[in-house]
């Protein structure tokens, strides 16, 4: 647990830093910074530098830093790479870290936890034990449980990398969960990987530049050069292939790393042949457009992005029978599963999608439905939003006076008004009995600390009148001459009195509001619930319902900073001044406070 204190922000704005090994990789998370910067937060990137870090910067608006991370294990740069990264999250105090791949997860969860930064995400995209034996297997169980350990939350990218945690216990039940329905940012069906994008001209004029006719079945293969990537049984299988399947040709676009090499003998091949088309790095939106079937013959993945793309432009997929893969591919629907590291079962698989082009359009047409319907990148972006909204939820404990002496002062007054006030409770509930009718008190669900629904009680100031199509009236119909005066007197709020009593809620408090904004807040919104609802509360005395709902929510965030009882004891002057003086009752225009929408609210139907 840790309070506000421990939370260092740029103004309003809670600070977020994304930590990956290479730049490239932020470029998976670049649809949620987008979607984050919306909502609050000031993000911050951290990956190896150069040209494409600070590219990324640019492109989305953010600050940067640069610290090299090597993909390999390397003891000493590793432990210099630490110390970097905990004199930059000391210096920027950042409410969240979210690291990303093992390496940079591991670096930064042993930074972030030496920084003392309160929320610590490790993000699973892969776990490289899985596909290796021996004392590197080790090594990589080893480092991931320490990675884990370090994290207080774990986010999944696949069903298959929640398993692998539970079943190898390489993180405590419950700390790990899956986004959504996996995938790192979901896919964007609608723009860059939408058939729809792209002209078929446009396709057949890159088809006829490889060197392929209408007749020609086109493969692809899109990634990093790498041994586990399964470049060696792609070239194996491709050999097979090449003097039975005459109109084969396959397009290869990736970088070659130096780590996890391919053999020189692959690379010469993919280079040389004349019906393969090695392209290096480059946008990959078009390819789909032009290839008729992806292949990944990985040996281990998290949830390869690749697949999710070619699905969306309606492409089948062969790849591999490993963690990751299987999420990915529905086999015999959207694609086929083959065994890892089987060249002989690729070879095979191609050349059936190559005979069977209806076989091709209907599991390319299955994979645009699937890639539709579940992976949209803002209902992605919404679950790990959803991630941090839960991880910054915390109590305030910083002092005695929240904690104890707060709960006693509450009983005590509550009891002694309620007891004081037993007459004028009686007799107002006799007024709503006979002008407005049963009940006489009013229920409703509302949330408390941390967002738990208590149920908060009312006299009724409004009617159950109804129109034609037995929908209720608008407030301002129902709302009573005898309810009008309760609520200019505030004495609507005096069976809260008993919320108080149960411990539900606090005399002073923000207050609380409908269960369906919680999901509008801002994190820092969101924050007005780290402490118990109030009867009234600062925004209460500092102008009540003629507030903007943002002005509001700052002052109940600030009560939740500075709460004491020399404050709490301010609050309860000022009110009863308040209501003396029936300021602040309601919003312009407004029988009562008007809906809050959100931060970034969709537009209403006219």
């Amino acid at each position: 647990m840790f309070s506000r204190d421990d939370i260092q922000s740029g103004g309003n704005r809670i600070r977020l830093v994304h930590v990956t090994t290479v730049p490239q990789t932020l470029g998976f998370v670049s649809g949620q910074v987008a979607y984050m910067r919306q909502r609050g937060f000031e993000v911050v990137a951290i990956s190896s530098p150069g040209a494409k870090l600070t590219a990324f910067g640019e492109k989305c608006g953010i600050s940067v830093e640069g610290v090299a991370m090597a993909r390999q294990i390397t003891p000493l740069q590793d432990l210099v790479t630490v110390l970097k990264l905990y004199r930059i999250f000391h210096r920027l105090r950042p409410a969240i870290v979210h690291a990303h791949t093992p390496k940079a997860g591991l670096l930064a969860m042993m930074a972030a936890f030496l920084a003392r930064v309160p929320v610590r995400i490790f993000q699973v995209h892969g776990l490289p034990h899985v596909a290796w034996s021996g004392w590197k297997r080790m090594l990589m169980v080893w480092t991931a449980r320490v990675a884990c350990s370090l994290a207080t939350r774990i986010l999944c990218v696949s069903k298959s990398m929640l398993q692998i945690l539970e079943d190898e216990r390489l993180c405590p039940p419950g700390k790990a969960a899956l986004i959504h329905n996996g995938s790192t940012d979901g896919v964007d069906s609608v723009g860059t990987y939408s058939p729809e994008t792209y002209s078929v001209q446009d396709s057949a004029s890159l088809r006829r530049s490889w060197g392929a006719d209408e007749g020609t079945f086109v493969v692809g293969y899109f990634g990093r050069l790498v041994r586990d990537k399964g470049i060696e049984e792609l070239v194996a299988a491709f050999r097979m292939l090449e003097a039975q399947e005459s109109n084969l040709h396959l397009v290869v676009a990736g970088e070659v790393e130096a780590h996890d090499p391919v053999s020189s003998e692959a690379l010469d091949f993919l280079r040389n042949h004349r019906r393969i088309h090695y392209l290096g790095w480059r946008p990959l939106g078009p390819l789909y457009a032009a290839i008729d079937l992806l292949v990944l013959p990985t040996y281990r993945e998290g949830y390869p992005t690749v697949i999710l793309e070619a699905g969306s432009m309606a492409l089948p997929v062969v790849a591999t029978r490993v963690p990751g893969c299987i999420d990915a591919v529905v086999d015999g629907r959207t694609g086929t599963l083959i065994a890892p590291r089987d060249p002989v079962e690729l070879a095979g698989a191609i050349r059936r999608y190559a005979a069977d082009p209806d076989l091709c359009r209907r599991h390319g047409q299955n994979g645009r439905e699937r890639a539709v319907s579940q992976f949209s990148p803002a209902d992605v972006s919404n679950a790990i939003y959803s991630e941090y909204k839960r991880a910054l939820r915390v109590p305030d404990s910083r002092g005695f006076w929240p904690r104890l002496v707060k709960r006693a002062f509450d009983i005590t007054v509550a009891f002694t008004v309620g007891l004081f006030l037993l007459p004028v409770l009686l007799c107002i509930a006799a007024i709503v009995r006979w002008r407005i009718g049963r009940p006489v008190l009013f229920r409703q669900i509302r949330p408390g600390q941390d967002g738990e629904l208590i149920t908060v009680y009312k006299f009724r100031t409004m009617t159950e009148e109804r129109d034609r199509n037995n929908l209720l009236l608008p407030d301002a119909q129902r709302l009573t001459r005898v309810g009008r005066f309760l609520r200019a007197a505030s004495l609507d709020e005096l069976p809260e009195l008993w919320n108080v009593l149960k411990g539900d809620m606090s005399l002073v408090g923000p207050r609380p509001l409908l269960p369906r904004y919680l999901d509008r807040y801002t994190p820092e919104q969101h924050r007005r619930h780290n402490v118990k609802p109030g009867i009234t509360g600062w925004a209460q005395v500092n102008g009540r319902n003629s507030l903007s709902w943002e002005r509001r929510f700052e002052l109940d965030v600030w009560y939740v900073d500075h709460q004491s009882f020399a404050l709490d004891l301010k609050i309860l002057w000022m009110t009863v001044a308040a209501v003396v003086l029936r300021s602040g009752i309601s919003a312009e225009g407004h029988a009562t406070m008007p809906e809050f929408l959100g931060v970034c609210a969709p537009k209403q139907p006219s």
